[in-house]
């Protein structure tokens, strides 16, 4: 079983040479990489260079060009994809463990699902060893979809082929092409998947949903958008709850 790994960054020169790492680590071999570079000014693209000779290059793809925002460059990759499962990873985040891709593929492959999805840890930006959130994916059902809860979409492994069947990330969403694309896939198409309860990825704040309360307010509106076009109703009064539900998950991430 092949698996496309997809990096997209822009100016990332801080940290995708950690993200880069974590995917040479990988104890399972037969891994694609795929990294979409939107043209950095800065030195992310030396750092990603300087990584060609340590990977076959019939395993790294790599493309430097401008294009039109993150999900753009997603649905890039996933075009290049060759893997029979693609997994995203984003240039600020890295794999928890060595193993955690074959401990997916294992999973994959004893269940025969068309997805899996675990759990993310939350860092500190500048220290790794402190966990300031665990999202958990465990107990996700598709209904849950209208209170804004979804699988941590960094820990998504998803059938490659599916992407040409029912469609890729959409382009005029600011910041939730994420949610839209795992409602179609797992509310409207009812693909089969499965938890796997691990913490796969380490995964920094500071992302692009959480910068400011105007993005946070993006976020729910495009949420919103999302459920009304696959056929599911909500609103920002249903959506305030899952704010609840993350007081308990801070909680929560103090014993764990």
């Amino acid at each position: 079983m092949k698996i496309s790994i997809i990096t997209v960054c822009l100016n990332s020169e801080k940290h995708i040479r950690t993200a880069i790492e974590s995917v040479l680590a990988q104890t399972y071999e037969n891994i694609e990489y795929i990294i979409i570079d939107g043209a950095s000014t800065d030195k992310t693209l030396d750092i990603v260079r300087s990584f060609e000779l340590s990977i076959s290059p019939k395993s790294l793809k790599i493309i430097s060009e401008p294009d039109n925002g993150l999900y753009d460059a997603m649905n890039k990759g996933i075009r290049m994809a060759t893997g029979d499962f693609v997994g995203i990873l984003n240039s600020d985040d890295f794999y928890n463990y060595p193993d955690s891709i074959e401990t997916v593929v294992n999973y994959l492959r004893e269940t025969g699902v068309d997805m899996c999805f675990s759990d993310v840890r939350i860092i500190h930006p500048d220290n790794p060893g402190k966990t300031v959130r665990y999202y958990s994916s465990a107990g996700f059902h598709p209904a849950l979809f209208r209170f804004g809860f979804m699988p941590a979409h960094p820990s998504c492994f998803i059938r490659r082929r599916l992407f040409d069947e029912i469609g890729y990330y959409k382009t005029d969403y600011h910041i939730s092409a994420d949610y839209e694309l795992l409602i179609r896939i797992l509310y409207k198409h009812r693909i089969s998947y499965r938890y796997l309860a691990f913490d796969i990825i380490k995964m920094r704040t500071g992302g692009k949903s959480t910068r400011s309360l105007k993005s946070n307010y993006i976020l729910n509106k495009e949420i919103i958008r999302a459920c009304r076009e696959n056929g599911i109703y909500t609103s920002l009064f249903i959506l305030s709850f899952k704010y609840f539900y993350k007081v308990f998950e801070l909680i929560f991430t103090k014993n764990k």
